[in-house]
């Protein structure tokens, strides 16, 4: 069984930024693709970025430029750096595993439990 706990969450001001992590356990994360989700009340959950086991990268348009997605396979830990936030970046972020190590081939296996942001205007 996989836990994926995310940090980072908060509240913070149109244009500024926040890192948010997640922090695996087990021994599969390298070999796994990873990635985070949002989720607005009302709304299906969206993907804002992706990272395969290779380090090849996807994002939402809506965040291109402005998020950048990173791991770190000896720390078993994702990343998501968020710069130039806005109002309508706010909702609930949540870390996902995939099955296999291509985002493109293979679903979601774990999700975390996620994370609160909020961009005040």
């Amino acid at each position: 069984q996989v836990q994926l706990v995310e940090s980072g969450g908060g509240l913070v001001q149109t244009g500024g930024s926040l890192k948010l992590s997640c922090a695996a356990s087990g021994s599969i994360f390298s070999i796994k693709a990873m990635g985070w989700y949002r989720r607005v009340p009302g709304k299906q959950r969206e993907l804002v970025a992706a990272i395969s086991s290779g380090g090849s990268t996807n994002y939402a348009d809506s965040v291109k430029g402005r998020f950048t997605i990173s791991r770190d396979n000896a720390k078993n830990t994702l990343y998501l750096q968020m710069n130039s936030l806005k109002p309508e970046d706010t909702a609930v972020y949540y870390c996902a595993l995939y099955s296999g190590g291509s985002y493109y081939y293979t679903g979601v296996a774990y999700w975390g439990q996620g994370t609160q942001v909020t961009v005040s205007s």
